[in-house]
């Protein structure tokens, strides 16, 4: 009998294993990609700034009194959620369907289509030009910095990026990365910027990709993990066959227990 047992376990794993095709290439990162030197990505490229984006945005100088006025408590607020799946709400200025955004005594200034750098250094001028402040300090983040990963990967979420840059890389992690049955080397990325929605696909096996443009993610992007032909293929085979070469192998090991007795 417990040699039975044992045939119909072994030629059951057998089975199993022949449904599943998946191959080293195809699970693993960067797949055969030798030592190299890469150029280095650039670490400063800032996003640009968008309708409905929401910014925190603080002016302090050596005169504490009057830059207090600068600083008053903003009522534009908005949500945005963890990777745990929880709703935080953040107060901040909402850049509005024109794209500016109204600061106190500065009133409405110009702020879609330009990166961080660019709005502090506008702010940091118009203060200097008005002589309102000596030597100001303008701060300015994301308040709503979020990207959405999708499709074949272990946790599909939605990651809030509190220091203003993630990789995609992890990205995929914080998402308990791709799984055996996504394709590493065609993931899409949508982009939305300015009402336009662009689509790359991008390699994760190809060493250009630790060098591009698409390395680091930017607000609002969504990255989806299209699933290879293996998970399709084995999940046709094992909904129309394996049920039933597994209840033959269950009939077969009653009957041949019955004939031994």
């Amino acid at each position: 009998m417990s040699r039975i047992i044992l045939f119909v376990f072994i030629l059951s794993q057998v089975v199993l294993f022949g449904t599943s095709c998946t191959t080293t290439k195809q699970t693993a990162y960067f797949y055969n990609v030798k030592d190299t030197l890469l150029t280095r990505v650039t670490d400063d490229i800032q996003p640009r700034i968008q309708r409905n984006d929401i910014l925190s945005i603080s002016i302090s100088s050596l005169n504490a009194e009057a830059s207090a006025i600068f600083n008053t408590p903003n009522a534009s607020s908005g949500a945005t959620t963890t990777s745990a799946g929880s709703t935080t709400n953040v107060s901040g200025y909402l850049v509005n369907s024109d794209g500016n955004i109204q600061l106190p005594i500065l009133g409405n200034i110009k702020a879609a289509g330009l990166t961080k750098k660019q709005l502090k250094d506008g702010i940091t001028n118009l203060i200097l030009d008005k002589k309102l402040l000596i030597d100001p300090i303008v701060t300015i983040r994301h308040l709503n910095f979020e990207v959405t990963v999708i499709g074949e990967v272990a946790k599909p979420t939605v990651i809030t990026v509190p220091n203003e840059k993630i990789s995609l890389l992890k990205a995929l992690g914080l998402a308990g990365d791709i799984t055996v049955y996504g394709k590493k080397d065609n993931v899409l990325l949508i982009r939305e910027y300015d009402g336009d929605r662009t689509i790359s696909r991008i390699d994760l096996n190809s060493p250009k990709f630790l060098t591009s443009d698409n390395y680091y993610l930017q607000p609002g992007d969504i990255v989806y993990v299209e699933a290879n032909k293996d998970k399709v293929e084995n999940a046709k085979s094992n909904k129309n066959v394996l049920p039933s070469v597994l209840s033959g192998l269950s009939i077969v090991a009653i009957l041949l227990d019955r004939l031994i007795k």
